[in-house]
């Protein structure tokens, strides 16, 4: 099963994304990694990709696409892969389209989390990390991990530990930048996923409900 997934920043695509790969064993593919990874081991296209990062410039589909080609034809992607990532506007999603069909490489599926602009800054900008364990949940704009409260002070809701907000996540600036890219129905990355509409088996899932609910609908609809 190849899968691709999307979702703004906020919607839970990693999370929803890593119960996908580990339900069906497939390869989890993210397009940071395999940047990493090519320009560490030196490879051709990690060489010319590392050029045009050195100068804080885009690197071009010509050499991103055969790079994650390259990568789904490694052996761990022979039973299916999900790509993270990748395409993020419309020309990406031409060029990773018609390569796959050259190589004779099929997409199965293309999964799309809907959730509104809103709502998506909301959980970014609601993030809220505990000093003893960053690994325990808390958003504030999210009923079902909100933290506790006591006289406007929020508390971590697992060990009522002292919670803090990633700087990141509290740029409107940033955040607005990247869902101007994301919800671009012209040449951004909803343009993509509308390309694929007429392509592939598109199932959308709304991303408003409980992490357990999404992955529950998604999983459903995967069949």
């Amino acid at each position: 099963m190849n899968i691709l997934i999307f979702g703004p920043n906020g919607s839970g695509k990693g999370t929803q994304g890593a119960i996908v790969q580990k339900k069906f064993g497939v390869a989890h593919i993210e397009t940071g990694v395999i940047f990493r990874e090519n320009i560490s081991k030196g490879t051709k296209l990690g060489k010319q990709a590392k050029g045009f990062i050195d100068k804080g410039e885009l690197v071009p589909d010509d050499i991103t696409v055969p790079m994650i080609l390259n990568r789904l034809k490694e052996d761990d992607c022979k039973d299916g892969w999900l790509l993270d990532g990748f395409p993020r506007n419309l020309a990406q999603a031409k060029a990773l389209y018609e390569a796959l069909e050259k190589e004779g490489i099929k997409l199965d599926y293309v999964i799309e989390i809907i959730l509104d602009r809103q709502t998506s800054k909301n959980r970014i900008m609601g993030r809220r990390l505990c000093a003893k364990d960053n690994n325990h949940p808390n958003n504030i704009y999210i009923d079902a991990i909100k933290p506790n409260e006591k006289d406007g002070t929020f508390t971590c809701r697992v060990c009522g530990g002292e919670l803090s907000a990633r700087a990141d996540d509290q740029d409107e600036a940033a955040i607005g930048k990247r869902h101007d890219i994301y919800y671009d129905t012209a040449t951004g990355t909803t343009a993509g996923v509308n390309y694929f509409k007429e392509r592939a088996v598109v199932i959308g899932v709304d991303g408003l409900p409980s992490v357990k609910e999404v992955s529950e609908e998604l999983l459903k609809k995967l069949g």
